[in-house]
């Protein structure tokens, strides 16, 4: 296997925009913001709650939808390369 751009088409496809999806998605294109994403998501959560209002949840997917889209349009899906014909 090989990892190339495929000049426009080689992005690593956009996640739902769930927490679960979105976690994947920051997984490929951005590991190391992981702890972050889980603390973010905790304080969302928390307030939620304590408002009664889905606002806080809202907000944290649409900033981790827009965070990791950048990193997500400059990273190239990975395609199989077809093995090469033998010749007798």
């Amino acid at each position: 296997m090989s990892t190339q751009a495929d000049h426009g088409h080689g992005l690593v496809p956009r996640p739902e925009q769930t927490p679960d999806a979105l976690r994947a998605a920051l997984a490929a294109v951005d590991p190391k913001r992981l702890p972050e994403m889980q603390r973010t998501k905790d304080e969302a959560f928390a307030k939620a709650v304590e408002w009664q209002s889905l606002s806080p949840v809202r907000s944290w997917v649409l900033t981790w939808a827009r965070d990791i889209e950048d990193p997500r349009r400059s990273m190239p899906t990975r395609r199989r390369q077809r093995p090469t014909p033998r010749t007798p």
